[in-house]
């Protein structure tokens, strides 16, 4: 078990990568608090988790939901060693332009301001227990950005960035931070990735990919375990490219 017995809370773990990584975290003995807005959701991948699983709805871009997330949280399991923060949405692929302000506040409240209030509300807690690991799922779009996504190519290099920058200051603390640079998966944002998705838009993308494929929820949670577990305890500001050679 490489995580027996620590608590881990998993943001946007109702579907997509972020439900593979509770599944992941579970089966190698984490406790998981399971956050996300659609509260359903959450609350079907914890019932088939099990006792070891807590659901709690959660507007990752409100402080008072994060924080009471992150409480609901200690009070259930009594610490929190490992804080994944995968949340995240995006704009619909088109012209910078036509991204509408309210969508550009969206996605950078969701994948930006998101972190903000988690260390607000999380490094406190780590600093008293003596350390801890955060995990900020970026994407290769930040490392590698296409036309089309502009606006949340930026939003995801401010998220490798303030990985590196975290883990920086919080190195004196023992909180490693560390991220996760996935190419897209076939989640529930792949066609607003995508812009229009036909089988003719889905060749032409996967043909940027090396190794030919998209991201499985799979691929990214033995990632993100790897990160969080002990097996990485001198890894800290690392942006992992989880991406088939996609930033190459």
């Amino acid at each position: 078990m490489r995580l027996e017995d620590k608590v881990a809370l998993v943001t946007g773990a109702g579907s997509g990568f972020g439900a593979e990584i509770a599944r992941m975290f579970a089966s190698e003995g984490a406790h998981v608090a399971l956050i996300d807005l659609n509260e359903e959701s959450a609350r079907c991948i914890s019932a088939e988790i099990g006792s070891t699983a807590l659901p709690i709805r959660c507007d990752v871009s409100l402080s008072a939901d994060v924080r009471n997330a992150v409480e609901t949280t200690r009070a259930r399991f009594g610490r929190i060693d490992i804080v994944v923060n995968n949340a995240g949405t995006t704009h619909r692929n088109k012209p910078m332009l036509e991204v509408t302000e309210a969508e550009f506040d969206r996605v950078f409240a969701v994948n930006v301001k998101s972190l903000f209030h988690m260390a607000h509300a999380a490094v406190p807690i780590m600093r008293a227990q003596g350390g801890g690991s955060i995990l900020n799922v970026g994407s290769t779009a930040g490392l590698r950005p296409r036309p089309g996504l502009t606006w949340y190519n930026g939003s995801k290099g401010a998220a490798n960035l303030l990985t590196k920058s975290m883990a920086v200051e919080l190195a004196p603390d023992k909180i490693r931070v560390n991220g996760l640079a996935p190419v897209a998966g076939d989640t529930p944002l792949l066609p607003s990735f995508l812009g229009s998705d036909t089988p003719e838009v889905r060749t032409k993308f996967l043909a940027s990919i090396p190794l030919g494929r998209f991201a499985k929820p799979s691929d990214v949670a033995a990632s993100a375990l790897f990160l969080s577990s002990d097996e990485a305890e001198f890894l800290t500001g690392v942006v992992l490219e989880v991406d088939g050679g996609r930033t190459i």
